[in-house]
């Protein structure tokens, strides 16, 4: 082999130039993986930019419908209790006070409130918030004026949340403005979670140094090193996945966030995404919701003690409940107002007042709200009648029920307790259930619904839902419709009580008995009906004719559609007990039917009026013939199955109702109404097996103990043109006079009255006859007080 030629291009000295290529090639390689990693990272960044601008610029959030009861309307001469204006008090979250000077503070001196008042945007306009003086007389409202000692028309509080319409998240919140917030609320939320939150673009990491030494003197965990911002985006864009991508997204979101918006922007924001507790499914977002369920009041009345237990909790909800947990609340809480002190937010002397308060938690809504769940449910489903779930769930629509807090409270509470005790006398029947529908007489206005004994049970509605057979409540019907035929039937004439045999066209028998099984022969019309005699019933109906019964009960408010069998004429057909609500709601409207109003009105979330829910009158029944089936239903509390009510309410109380009780004691049933309520009762098992329980033995006993707590007014009678009232003999329904022996007073529509006399009779006796009705010579109690009645 030849040696090599210096001077050839394949010697040693080539080496160097090799060597410089390869590294010219890594510096392109490099910039190449440089450059496709920054289109990537630009990619990357692009999108994550898309979606914090799109997310943050459109609709934040689902915001729930939000579902209040009736405000308290307070005007002189209102029949309201002080204990009852007390408690709606306590349910608005009102705090007693020595002085009043602020929103939601109250007062009490003697029989007089003074009380700062609440504004809020009503269906019909807004409320401003002012300080007024109520004055009571016993049950009333004797006087009512402003802080300068003018008289005031009327005044109206806020009404009380009872509920919401929420999304599939189940998050729930008060948009809150940051002008609407306490003063010391950022000072001390950023004092304890980012204190250069106004310096840095969204990720510090002096921060987290920082907080890492705070916490180590400290000896606990007072502040976290994620700023503000980080937080924000963690909840508002990120799963809770823990990884390193998921911190440098968090990163580089923040950064974006900061860089696109102003600080007030991400801090609003922030106050209103943040967690701060749970209710059962419902979660608890944002600091404006939060003041309402810790401490039952709006933000802006939150006092620095306050403001420090729920930027403590912010650290950890769970961890830090003060409703499981309040030791150590009361330590967190303290622990932020010291570290506000130190800082110079505030003195050491207003933190040692501060930390020297309770932590002021209100009993959760949770208990007012059980209450309305079956109230809350009607009202879902007739708002999803009109309106699609994704505007209930996510609008912020705010609608306004008939609700009323405190009689909704009452009758859960009659129902519970009253049921309860018929558990403990029967304790073979401890599955009894009931249900209760109360309304507004003269308005329809339903204002309180109760679904089940237990106080917010979610399951089974059956004031909605039960489909039971009423009984003897379907007798006023079939009365009504015989008097609609005066010149064939009135409240004297003589119906045959003995027993009857029905042969359908089957070959079927059927044999009604009397619930004592006893024939009482002939007697009067008004009778029959106050005893509920079976037997009467039956022959009345079938005479006048089961379509025209049928008719009348649809001309009542039944929607249904009912079939003509014997059996019908006394309650064997099934209604639900809203369904017999709306029937005795147009007897006791003397035959207007008003169809029953749960909601008020629905407005948009700036307030707008989306619709209202007007009352709506229409007479189907002639008044002359309600009036004296209305006076039937009087005497079925006077001397009839209703009586025993007297022994829980006043003797002088005027009173309709009608007792129910179906075969083999299914169902219990009573409808009853005064001035100013309507309630029906029913009692029964959801496995329609029998019951120890007439009518009279179960459900009267819910509805009078309601009635008593409720405060019912007396029945103001309004005799009808057309009508008039007579003396009559009951034995033989012949005209009569006050002083002979079975005399009663009764009306009749004019043009049918009895004219043939009875014994008795002599038309110019020297009685007085100013007002045209004879005055009374003797004494008789039940006589009496019908006659009190029409004076």
């Amino acid at each position: 082999m030849s040696k090599s030629d210096p001077n050839s291009t394949n010697s040693q000295p080539q080496k160097p130039v090799k060597k410089f290529r390869l590294f010219r090639t890594l510096i392109k390689l490099c910039l190449l993986i440089m450059l496709v990693v920054g289109v990537v990272a630009g990619v990357y960044l692009y999108r994550l930019d898309t979606v914090v601008t799109a997310k943050f610029e459109g609709k934040k959030w689902d915001i729930p419908a939000k579902v209040y009861a009736r405000p308290l309307e307070l005007y002189e001469g209102l029949q309201l209790s002080p204990d009852t204006f007390a408690l709606q008090l306590k349910q608005l979250g009102y705090q007693r006070k020595d002085l009043v000077d602020s929103p939601g503070e109250v007062m009490r001196k003697g029989t007089t409130y003074t009380l700062y008042t609440r504004g809020f945007q009503f269906e019909d306009g807004a409320e401003p918030a002012q300080q007024v003086s109520v004055t009571f007389n016993q049950q009333s409202v004797k006087a009512l004026k402003n802080n300068e000692g003018e008289s005031v028309p009327l005044v109206r509080l806020e009404p009380l949340l009872i509920g919401g319409i929420y999304p599939d998240s189940n998050e729930d919140r008060i948009i809150t403005r940051l002008e609407e917030l306490p003063d010391m609320l950022i000072p001390t939320l950023l004092a304890v979670e980012d204190r250069k939150f106004y310096q840095h673009y969204g990720v510090s990491f002096k921060a987290i140094a920082r907080a890492a030494w705070i916490n180590f003197r400290s000896g606990a965990t007072v502040q976290g090193g994620s700023t503000l911002t980080q937080q924000l985006v963690k909840n508002f864009y990120l799963s809770s996945e823990r990884s390193f991508k998921r911190k440098l997204s968090e990163a580089a979101m923040a950064f974006l966030l900061e860089l696109h918006y102003s600080k007030d922007d991400i801090l609003e924001t922030y106050l209103n995404e943040v967690y701060l507790g749970q209710e059962g499914k419902r979660a608890i977002h944002g600091f404006g919701l939060a003041s309402q369920f810790y401490f039952g009041k709006p933000i802006s009345e939150l006092e620095l003690h306050q403001v420090a237990l729920l930027v403590g909790i912010v650290k950890g909800p769970s961890e830090y409940d003060p409703r499981r947990q309040p030791k150590k609340v009361l330590k967190r809480r303290n622990l932020v107002l010291k570290v506000m002190a130190k800082l110079g937010h505030i003195t050491q002397e207003e933190a040692q007042k501060a930390i020297e308060k309770p932590l002021d938690i209100v009993k959760s809504n949770k208990s007012y709200l059980a209450n309305a769940y079956a109230y809350l449910d009607l009202v879902k489903r007739q708002l999803r009648e009109e309106y699609n779930d994704e505007d209930l769930t996510s609008e912020g629509l705010s609608v306004f029920t008939n609700l009323d807090p405190v009689i909704q409270m009452k009758a859960q509470t009659s129902v519970t307790e009253t049921i309860n005790k018929l558990k403990k006398a029967y304790p073979k029947h401890k599955d009894l259930q009931g249900a209760m529908v109360v309304t507004a007489p003269n308005s329809g206005d339903v204002l309180a619904i109760v679904g089940a004994v237990k106080p917010g049970y979610a399951g089974f509605n059956r004031a909605l839902d039960a489909e039971r057979s009423i009984g003897s409540l379907v007798k006023p019907a079939v009365y009504l419709t015989a008097l609609s035929f005066p010149e064939q039937f009135n409240l004297a004439t003589l119906i045959d009580d003995d027993s009857i045999t029905i042969r359908s066209d089957t070959g079927e028998v059927w044999e009604p008995k009397n619930y004592d099984r006893k024939s009482h022969g002939w007697v009067p019309l008004h009778r029959a009906l106050a005893k509920s005699y079976n037997l009467s019933t039956v022959r009345l109906g079938m005479e006048v004719g089961l379509s025209e019964v049928i008719h009348t009960l649809q001309q009542l408010g039944v929607g249904e559609e009912l079939k003509p069998f014997p059996a019908m004429l006394l309650g064997a057909i099934n209604l639900k007990p809203i369904q017999v609500a709306q029937v005795y709601q147009t007897i006791a409207a003397g035959g207007f039917q008003t169809p029953m109003r749960t909601i008020r009105a629905v407005l948009t979330a700036n307030g707008a009026t989306l619709q209202r829910y007007e009352l709506a009158l229409e007479q189907k029944v002639d008044e002359r013939f309600v009036h004296l089936v209305q006076y039937s239903m009087q005497e079925v509390m006077r001397e009839g199955t209703g009586r025993s009510a007297y022994s829980v309410l006043p003797g002088k109380l005027r009173l309709a109702g009608k007792t129910g009780t179906t075969n083999d004691r299914r169902d219990s049933w009573f409808a009853g109404y005064g001035d100013n309520l309507l309630s029906v009762v029913w009692i029964g098992k959801d496995n329609n097996e029998s019951t120890p329980l007439t009518g009279s033995s179960g459900a009267l006993k819910v509805w009078s103990d309601f009635m008593k707590k409720a405060n019912v007014r007396s029945l103001q009678p309004i005799i009808p043109e057309g009508v008039n009232y007579l003396w009559v003999d009951e034995a033989t329904g012949l005209r009569s006079q006050e002083r002979c022996p079975g005399a009663r007073y009764l009306p009749f529509v004019s043009g049918f009255e009895p004219l043939q006399e009875a014994g008795c009779y002599r038309a110019n006796d020297g009685y007085d006859r100013r007002n045209g009705y004879p005055q009374r010579r003797r004494s008789n109690n039940v006589i009496d007080w019908f006659k009190s009645i029409f004076r």
